[in-house]
């Protein structure tokens, strides 16, 4: 199924999406409330007080310049609260000093800071009520001390309002961020992991099945017994990878029936380490933890780990003999690989021994990769004793 083309918007972080208004209600809801508050109470007032056409017509169109200007203020927060202050102001000396406050204003100076325009907000405003202040005595309006408080108190709560919703939005928008950021973190990770799965279970079992091809082509008319063995055990290395890639793969899809492959680990040490035996090559088991067991994490990382060495023995050692030993020092469970074979390249590590890497890591382990005593190469692994996932 192709996949959409990013429109724009936050991608999902996961949780619930929360209710959030229409654009076109936050837009147009302060310019009908300013509308329906002052336009009335302009026209009502101009009548009851038999102003005159000329007058009333400029009470009505300050009262109509402000709520309308209010629809700028998306794109254009700083100069709009500007203009709705200096038709604040005008409405405040030219127009009759009794009826409903200049409501577009408060609206205004909110959406400014919210939109991140308090500098603008806080010049226009300052500006228009010291003006208003100053200007009022001389067209003969009377500024009673109290009138004066109670406007800068209704004004500075506006200015908290748009700072209390704006420092609301940036912590939302913070916090959507985070917890997308950790999203993707938690989703590399899993790649991270299945591709780590799907190389050493693939790889290994290609390794295999190559190594058994090769003898049951050269024995197929020498020893049809030892042919048909390397046949059965072709059959049986691809039927476990089949087992194993399937597990991953039903993880990946989310399918809770899928039967999965038996969990490796310790236990399924003797059995890995016989299906890499092949004519001119041998491997050998050294067990010396002396029936102790570690924590399945370790396990798991052990095996993964000793699968992967003897896969890279196989492959490319050119080795004929590889010993794997396990034994717990402390609390720690180590793992050895060592082979005969042509030891250290000075090829970059792959895949493969990052991967190894990896899983140590993941526990809080090591992997080191050395000379081995035997002239080939040492695979080191330290591994937490009780390791949790």
């Amino acid at each position: 199924m192709p996949v959409p083309p990013w429109d724009g918007r936050p991608e999902w972080d996961g949780r619930p999406e929360r209710f959030r208004l229409p654009p076109a209600f936050t837009l147009w809801a302060p310019v009908v409330i300013s509308l329906l508050v002052q336009v009335p109470a302009a026209i009502g007032i101009s009548l009851w007080l038999r102003v005159g056409w000329a007058a009333g017509a400029a009470h009505v169109a300050l009262a109509l310049a402000g709520p309308l200007a209010l629809l700028a203020s998306r794109r254009h927060p700083g100069p709009t609260v500007a203009f709705v202050s200096a038709t604040a102001l005008m409405d405040v000396l030219f127009t009759p000093d009794f009826g409903p406050p200049y409501v577009a204003l408060a609206f205004a100076i909110v959406l400014a800071v919210v939109r991140g325009a308090l500098v603008w907000a806080v010049v226009s405003v300052v500006v228009a009520w010291v003006g208003a202040i100053a200007l009022g005595s001389v067209v003969g309006l009377d500024w009673h001390p109290f009138r004066i408080a109670l406007t800068t108190v209704l004004l500075a709560a506006c200015f908290g309002v748009g700072v209390f919703v704006r420092t609301r939005r940036e912590r939302v928008a913070q916090y959507r961020a985070e917890a997308l950021r950790r999203r993707r973190t938690a989703e590399a990770r899993e790649r991270v992991r299945i591709a780590r799965e799907l190389h050493d279970v693939i790889g290994h079992a290609l390794s295999q099945i190559n190594v058994q091809a090769s003898v049951g082509l050269h024995l197929m008319d020498r020893d049809p017994e030892q042919a048909r063995s390397a046949l059965g055990s072709i059959k049986a290395t691809s039927k476990t990878a089949l087992e194993e890639v399937r597990s991953v793969l039903g993880v990946i899809r989310n399918e809770g029936d899928v039967p999965l492959a038996p969990q490796a680990e310790l236990a399924e040490m003797p059995r890995l380490v016989a299906g890499v035996r092949a004519p001119g090559f041998e491997a050998e088991l050294v067990d010396r933890l002396g029936g102790a067991v570690p924590g399945r994490p370790a396990q798991f990382a052990a095996y993964r780990i000793v699968q992967e060495a003897l896969t890279n023995v196989v492959r490319h050692g050119g080795a004929t003999r590889a010993v794997v030993s396990v034994e717990r020092l402390d609390e720690e469970l180590l793992v050895t690989v060592d082979d005969d074979g042509r030891g250290m390249s000075d090829a970059p590590e792959g895949g493969g021994i990052l991967g190894m890497r990896e899983r140590a890591a993941l526990l809080g382990g090591s992997v080191e990769i050395g000379r081995s005593p035997h002239g080939g190469t040492r695979v080191t692994a330290r591994l937490p004793w009780r390791a949790t996932a």
